[in-house]
């Protein structure tokens, strides 16, 4: 041996940080003292984690630890997949209820003819209906600019069409070389 030696020293914790996929189960579970519900939901009381493991192994199930951030820890004797399995149906639940409103952008010039402004406005009355927001896009160009403020009726009159259903969210406001109004659902 030349050279130097050299030693390195690796550091595995064993307890792992807890997230909702990464359950303490059994052997992981190093609390001195825990808080045991038994299979059936039946408070068993405080309780060594010791202890605890034993009535987990003797049932033939798993000890999990399910509320980490109680004093003591919270820990339940139950079949670990089946318990990750309905957690994870439940999440899936959970979104399936809920729906994010996005922002539907419509889009017209201001020299838009009443056949296609209807087009428009039924192609918004669809979005409101789904739940959406709308932002009604009024864009110029070249010469057009110089009329900005002439063309806001026609924002106007977008929003009159649609206020049965919608309400404007935010006021038709120059961005720009464009004029934007927000339009939301109309509660009920």
């Amino acid at each position: 041996m030349d050279g130097p030696l050299c030693l390195s020293i690796f550091h595995f914790s064993e307890d792992k940080t807890i997230s909702n996929n990464d359950l303490q189960v059994n052997e992981q579970i190093r609390d001195r003292e825990v808080r045991l519900i038994g299979a059936d939901g039946s408070q068993l009381g405080i309780m060594s984690a010791r202890d605890a493991q034993k009535a987990a192994d003797e049932a033939g199930l798993d000890l999990v630890k399910i509320s980490p951030k109680a004093v003591p820890p919270v820990c339940k004797i139950v079949d670990y997949g089946k318990y990750r399995y309905e957690l994870a149906r439940k999440e899936k639940e959970q979104k399936k209820k809920q729906h994010a409103a996005e922002l539907k952008e419509i889009r017209f010039s201001p020299n838009i003819d009443t056949n296609d402004l209807n087009t428009k406005t039924a192609a918004a009355r669809k979005f409101l209906a789904k739940g959406d927001k709308v932002k009604v896009t009024l864009r110029f160009r070249g010469r057009e600019m110089a009329h900005m403020k002439e063309s806001r009726h026609i924002l106007d009159e977008f929003a009159e069409a649609l206020s049965d259903i919608a309400v404007v969210e935010k006021a038709p406001k120059v961005e720009g070389r464009q004029l934007s109004l927000v339009l939301g659902v109309k509660k009920q």
